[in-house]
């Protein structure tokens, strides 16, 4: 991988989440936009970080109204 692009073991380790969840959060429609090449699935490292920005929370209320309005978290 290069520095534009990083596996799903990469970004399970970035985040210090298991694989398994990064495929349930595909299956469930949540995550980063991610692309499946070949079998493998690539994030790009701009779609992570634009994901990291838009879940970003500064009280755990906005958190609560996020769960509680059906998005993700």
């Amino acid at each position: 991988m290069n520095r534009n692009s990083m596996s799903q073991t990469e970004l399970a380790k970035r985040w210090s989440i298991s694989q398994r969840t990064l495929e349930r959060w595909r299956s469930l429609g949540w995550g980063p936009t991610y692309h499946k090449m070949g079998g493998r699935v690539i994030y790009m490292t701009r779609d992570v970080e634009a994901y990291e920005a838009q879940t970003a929370m500064r009280s755990t209320s906005e958190h609560c109204r996020v769960i509680a309005a059906g998005g993700q978290s």
